[in-house]
């Protein structure tokens, strides 16, 4: 004769195992949408070196994309909500991974394996908070103007009063290495839980990974270091 709790206990592993792999696709999915938003980003930052003109014809172009068709800031609003989803559906599933392999293992192993673990993998919770804080720091510099010495001048005015100062430089030189990190190891995270990597091709995808993190990289610390040694002025 089975029992209900017999019925629950064989249902259980296979409901947290579901309930996993559809977390996992979460965080995969939204943060393949952070890294196309991180490209385009990029691509954005580095029109600062075309010059004052161009670069600020740039910024209220991001503000008036779809006009007249959609009327004001509508686009760039839909944009910033996509985005917001993305976090929070990012965050979310991290955090909610994070407790069930905690609860799965409550004691935890008496060896860690750190010695199989990336750095990047090791420190993606704290990394994450970091860059949370981050992006709170950015948007109060560079969007809004509001902790920025140029205040509300124009966008390319801040970049340069921002980047001028040696310590605003290092913390986000800092956090742009850390979202690096966390890009690499999410990048390779996200093709295994897609099912887009095998042993066959994890070199491919490692390298792939690597490559595409190391560009971003380079890619957002080349403007704020332009500023501060003078060859964006």
């Amino acid at each position: 004769m089975v029992t209900v709790t017999d019925q629950v206990q064989r249902r259980t592993p296979k409901e947290a195992k579901t309930s996993s792999v559809f977390k996992k696709i979460v965080m995969a999915v939204s943060g393949i949408i952070l890294v196309l938003y991180l490209i385009a980003h990029m691509i954005g930052n580095l029109k600062a070196f075309s010059g004052r003109d161009e670069f600020n014809h740039y910024s209220e172009w991001l503000r008036t994309i779809g006009n007249p068709a959609l009327p004001g800031a509508t686009a760039l609003w839909i944009i910033r909500i996509v985005l917001l989803v993305a976090v929070a559906a990012h965050i979310w599933a991290a955090v909610s991974l994070w407790r069930q392999a905690k609860r799965a293992r409550p004691q935890g192993y008496v060896k860690k394996k750190s010695v199989a673990q990336s750095y990047a993998s090791r420190t993606m919770r704290w990394g994450g908070v970091i860059i949370a804080a981050f992006v709170i720091w950015h948007l109060l510099d560079l969007t809004w103007g509001t902790v920025n010495s140029a205040g509300d001048a124009s966008p390319y005015d801040r970049l340069v009063a921002s980047f001028s100062n040696p310590v605003s430089t290092a913390f986000y030189a800092i956090a742009v290495i850390l979202v690096g990190m966390h890009l690499r190891h999410g990048i390779w995270s996200a093709t295994q839980t897609l099912g887009q990597s095998n042993r066959r091709r994890e070199v491919t995808v490692n390298y792939a990974a690597t490559a595409i993190a190391t560009v971003l990289t380079l890619g957002f610390l080349l403007v704020p270091f332009s500023v501060l040694f003078g060859l964006i002025d």
